[in-house]
């Protein structure tokens, strides 16, 4: 998992509150047994005009041009703003990766689904909680300036904008260390590496017929 410490980027506003998570990825792109390439279906309903499958040619599909991700202005966008509850329905893990997949470093809302937000953290994907009148605010000053980015300080705990306002937030201590470092669950297991191997060693000299059982 990459180390989250400062990012900058272009912020896009998704006004919407009670976004599903068979909104973020529909239901038959779970059909994948792989964990990568669900970023180019990521609002797949909201974002196509037409009806999409698992294994669509998406560069040939036609885009809703109402819908913020297709309007030229957010293109390269890695810090999504939304309404309430966000992430809410089904507990599936691909909603996460389909937004980091799709290059989104944060999401910032007044509130998160519990799972959804969860599930966030053990990919290093940062929900940030904030005000309803601070995203509010947010909504307002993305959509009157174009190219409008924000700078998130993990150490800090802060959103940062261009002229200096910042929106503290706050972080559960060991999910922002783990972040800070790069660790997910494994990570965190591998720490202990060599404490691992010296139990292994020792486990099967002192029960050496473990080694021959299959």
């Amino acid at each position: 998992m990459d180390k989250f410490t400062v990012h900058e980027g272009l912020a896009v506003p998704l006004e919407r509150v009670n976004v599903d998570t068979d909104a973020i990825i529909p239901k038959q792109f779970l059909k994948s047994i792989k964990r990568t390439g669900f970023g180019p279906n990521l609002f797949d309903e909201w974002r196509y005009l037409d009806h999409g499958e698992p294994g669509m040619d998406n560069s040939k599909r036609p885009l809703n041009s109402d819908f913020v991700l297709n309007q030229s202005r957010y293109q390269g966008a890695s810090i999504l703003i939304a309404g309430n509850n966000f992430g809410c329905g089904s507990s599936r893990e691909h909603a996460p990766w389909a937004l980091q997949q799709y290059g989104f470093k944060a999401v910032i809302a007044p509130s998160f689904a519990d799972i959804f937000f969860n599930n966030c953290f053990k990919i290093g994907l940062l929900p940030i909680v904030l005000s309803e009148g601070q995203v509010a605010h947010l909504f307002n000053e993305v959509k009157a300036f174009p190219g409008y980015k924000l700078t998130i300080d993990l150490d800090k705990q802060a959103v940062i904008a261009k002229n200096g306002d910042a929106y503290p937030f706050v972080i559960d201590p060991f999910r922002r260390y783990c972040l800070m470092n790069g660790l997910d669950d494994i990570g965190l297991t591998l720490r202990h590496a060599d404490k691992i191997r010296e139990y292994e060693a020792r486990h099967i000299a002192e029960q050496p017929w473990l080694a021959n059982t299959i």
